[in-house]
Order: C-alpha cells, then sequence, then structure tokens
C-alpha cells in the first residue's frame, strides 16, 4: 500500500466514512450493560461508549454513530431525567465522533482533548468536508477532571499513542477507566500514523495506565474480538502492549538484517498472537509497515 492509499483508508475512517473490523462494526443489538456504581457501556456500532447515570450526573464518553447515539440517549432516559451533563470523546475517530451532532446542544460540555477539534476538521477537508463538523467545545493539555454528583470523571492524556490525541476516561468513585481505542482486545489494531500515532509511545502508555489504577479497576476497550468482550483488567492492557512489542519487534529484527520493508511486512499473523482477530481492512502487514517507518525516522 503506497502513501496515497495509506492517507485515503486513514481520512475515511477518521471521518468515519469506512471502516476497518467490517464485521464488528455491523448493525447489531443495542447492548447496554452496567458494571459498578452508576457506570456503565453501550454497545451496537462503532466505539465502545460509556456512561454514567445517576439521579444528579448523566455523562457519556464517545457517541458512535447518530443512530446509535440515540438509541443509547433513550436508554440513558430509562435510568435517570438528569440534563446530560457531559461527552467526553476518546478521540477523533468517525465511530467515536459521528454521534456528536445527537448530542450537541444536549450535552452541556462537550469535552476532548485540545488535538481532537483540529484532527476532525483534517479528516473533514480529507473527506472532502463530509465528515462531522459537532467538535469538542472544551479541550485540555495534559489532564482534566470534573465533579458529576457524587463521582468525579478525569480525563488524561499520555501522549501519542493510537493517535495524538487519545484521552484515558477515569470514574474514580466507580473505579472504571475507559481506554478508547488504546485497546483493541485481542485484536491488530489500527495505527494513525497520519494523525500523529506512536507505535512506541503507545508501549508506554499501557505500561503507565495499568501501574496508575487500582488492581481491582474495571477497563473499558474500544474495540474487541467478541468471544474476548469489551471490559477486562490490566492484564488485558499487558496483552495490548506484548502485541504492539512484537510488531516493534519484527520490524526492527528485519531493519537489522538489513530486510526490505516488503520483506519484513509480509506477514499475516504474528507467531505466538495467532488467536489475535487480523482483518483484511486493516492488516498485520499495515502494522508493520507503520512499525517501519516509525523506526526508520
Amino acid at each position: 500500500m503506497d502513501r496515497r492509499q495509506f492517507l485515503l483508508r486513514s481520512s475515511l475512517l477518521a471521518a468515519g466514512t469506512a471502516l476497518p473490523f467490517k464485521s464488528l462494526f455491523a448493525n447489531s443489538q443495542p447492548s447496554f450493560t452496567s458494571l459498578r456504581r452508576n457506570v456503565g457501556y453501550f454497545t451496537e456500532r462503532g466505539g465502545t461508549i460509556g456512561w454514567l447515570a445517576s439521579d444528579d450526573a448523566l455523562a457519556v464518553i464517545d457517541s458512535q454513530y447518530p443512530e446509535t447515539a440515540q438509541h443509547c440517549l433513550n436508554s440513558l432516559r430509562d435510568k435517570t431525567d438528569q440534563p446530560l451533563d457531559l461527552l467526553i470523546n476518546t478521540h477523533h475517530h468517525g465511530d467515536h465522533t459521528g454521534g456528536n451532532p445527537t448530542f450537541k446542544g444536549v450535552a452541556e460540555k462537550m469535552v476532548g482533548h485540545e488535538n481532537v477539534p483540529s484532527l476532525m476538521k483534517k479528516a473533514n477537508k480529507e473527506s472532502d468536508g463530509e465528515g462531522n463538523t459537532a467538535y469538542p467545545t472544551t479541550t485540555y493539555t495534559k489532564s482534566w477532571r470534573m465533579d458529576l454528583g457524587d463521582e468525579t470523571v478525569h480525563a488524561k492524556y499520555y501522549g501519542a499513542g493510537h493517535t495524538s490525541g487519545d484521552s484515558v476516561i477515569y470514574f474514580e468513585k466507580a473505579n472504571v477507566v475507559h481506554m478508547g481505542d488504546l485497546v483493541f482486545n485481542r485484536m491488530n489494531p489500527y495505527t494513525d500514523r497520519p494523525s500523529g500515532a506512536s507505535m512506541q509511545n503507545w508501549i508506554n502508555i499501557l505500561s503507565t495506565v495499568a501501574d496508575k489504577y487500582p488492581a481491582d479497576a474495571i477497563y473499558i476497550f474500544g474495540h474487541a474480538k467478541p468471544e474476548y468482550g469489551i471490559t477486562g483488567e490490566a492484564k488485558d492492557l499487558g496483552v495490548m502492549k506484548n502485541y504492539l512489542s512484537a510488531v516493534l519487534e519484527h520490524a526492527q529484527n528485519g531493519i537489522d538484517k538489513g530486510k526490505s520493508k516488503e520483506e519484513i511486512t509480509d506477514m499475516k499473523e504474528l507467531p505466538d498472537f495467532e488467536h489475535f482477530l487480523y482483518a483484511d481492512f486493516w492488516t498485520l502487514s499495515d502494522n508493520l509497515g507503520v512499525a517501519y517507518e516509525e523506526l526508520m525516522e
């Protein structure tokens, strides 16, 4: 795949006009699941939505698409009549922000890392202006927090990972962490290099986050191979970290041996990770190409 094809596919993904892992992003039955202390998650199509719903607080993490965002909002209304206090976007990709227009004018605050609005605008330009224009209006640089009822919500930026605008969201009292697309549970992840992704720092992020939060924290993941699920523990972050490390190690070994990029990237499954889901839209070869380019900088 040449750079032009890479940029086209990346811009389509960011705008939400095309997506990898088609079977996972296809329409499915909505699932509204409680986890702990008024916090839970919603799945239907696109990146996993997290939520907080109590008598005195209502917050949503990510928005999927307009139709599914409305389904999520309807389900939340069965739990509370509280006005929507907060929408946070974990990053700019269309399957996590496409439903923003549904919440625009409904949510008191729309929050994201400071790079998210510009990345959304860039994606819109690359897709001829057909993308989402409901950008976060409250942004932060390193960290952000808000008290909601008897819960405190934190957003933290650890540097470039999956993109250059990934937030980790923490519900402090519930002890639930939403990772956005920093974790594709047992899946070959999409690495958005044109949007500033860093595979090497992504590994550092996963190590840092796994050490930062209590041992019994529940983690919500952006995507997952179905049999593994979109929630998990710190050890699941370790699996994601080990996979990315193995991708980089394979690329570095090839470079050290003087192999060409084509030779290094000619692989369909990574040894010891055959149980991962490998899709045809974004392949292991694509990630090995990203690793090669990053290591050769």
